[in-house]
């Protein structure tokens, strides 16, 4: 198996974050295998959707509805509502797993792989791409 981290800056907003350009370089000429993904955090997690359509806000706009950042929390610290961000990868799990062939994703024509992240008190998340031979 080949794996790497990759780190990246998410900022203080909800966010989804598209990972697929890194993910299709990952990948890029390494045959036939799997793709997985992970995030080693426990406030985060990953979603295959489509992005640049509104897709991508909709689903924080639900996830807003669904985990809203008040005081309902018993988890509490950090800012306002951080035990949502907690919740979240039981909702949006922390991994992904995408067919490889040929080197190339094997997602459809509007999927993305998407890093997605509520915690705004962690501006920094780690990825781990990893590619097993098929």
């Amino acid at each position: 198996m080949d794996t790497e981290t990759r780190t990246y800056r998410t900022g203080d907003r909800d966010v989804v974050l598209d990972l697929t350009r890194d993910c299709t370089a990952f990948v890029s000429a390494r045959g036939d295998g799997l793709l997985h993904v992970f995030v080693p955090h426990a406030t985060c997690g990953l979603a295959i959707l489509e992005t640049g359509a509104g897709s991508d806000d909709d689903l924080l706009s639900t996830l807003g509805t669904l985990l809203p950042a008040d005081d309902r929390w018993l988890h509490r610290h950090g800012s306002r509502g951080h035990g949502r961000s907690h919740v979240l990868p039981a909702l949006v799990p922390p991994y992904a797993s995408v067919p490889v062939l040929g080197g190339r994703l094997a997602l459809g024509t509007w999927q993305s792989i998407c890093l997605v992240d509520l915690n705004v008190d962690n501006h920094e998340r780690e990825v781990r791409f990893s590619f097993l031979a098929g």
